[in-house]
């Protein structure tokens, strides 16, 4: 029970991945998506009831509802509405790999952290489904494991995780098919970065 408690205070934001019949695959801080019943709990998130491609949801007395595709809601005490938020709480998931749920330009994002990138980076196709006209960027030789192919680079209006929102973030596109998009170094270093065995905090340093 104390150990389940632990990892309820810590449920940060809450996403709807989708629905699986009734019951509705919730990201919680950016894990893996997990299907869950009405009635149900799932890290101390608990599922009031589903409909089409909702899902109403509750934790420590608050309730929302979750839509599919939408950006993940914050369900922590940290920062404000209205992306003015300044902290970010994400657990690995399977592999070990940070997970999140986000937005780029106000339009639903899945990310992997990855700092080892310098750049968000995704494929031209997701940059297309974001409205992003990656082609009048500017073009980049991007080395991949097939050679060498040409990427474009482009400026995002903005990005958002929870309830932090971060402004004119650098990003590349590159034509390969990707399973979701990588959130690199000119994201991660607008902020002080923490890890504590499977969890990683992000405090926004400006």
């Amino acid at each position: 029970m104390l150990a389940f408690s632990s990892i309820a205070a810590h449920a940060e934001s809450v996403a709807l991945a989708g629905m699986l019949g009734s019951k509705a695959l919730l990201v919680v801080d950016g894990s893996a998506p997990k299907s869950v019943a009405a009635g149900e709990t799932h890290q101390g998130v608990k599922v009031i009831s589903t409909s089409g491609d909702q899902a109403v949801i509750e934790q420590a007395g608050k309730r929302v509802t979750l839509r599919v595709g939408e950006a993940p809601v914050s369900m922590g005490a940290s920062g404000g509405g209205g992306g003015r938020g300044t902290r970010i709480v994400l657990t690995a998931g399977t592999g070990g790999h940070f997970m999140t749920p986000g937005q780029i330009n106000g339009k639903a994002a899945q990310f992997m952290v990855d700092t080892g990138a310098t750049s968000i980076a995704m494929s031209g196709a997701d940059a297309t489904r974001v409205g992003i006209n990656f082609k009048n960027g500017q073009p980049v030789n991007m080395s991949t494991a097939n050679g060498i192919t040409q990427g474009f680079r482009v400026k995002l209006n903005s990005v958002r995780i929870g309830d932090v929102e971060v402004f004119d973030v650098d990003a590349v596109v590159t034509p390969q098919a990707m399973p979701f998009m990588l959130l690199g170094n000119s994201f991660l270093t607008r902020f002080q970065m923490t890890r504590e065995n499977d969890q990683m905090t992000l405090v926004k340093r400006y």
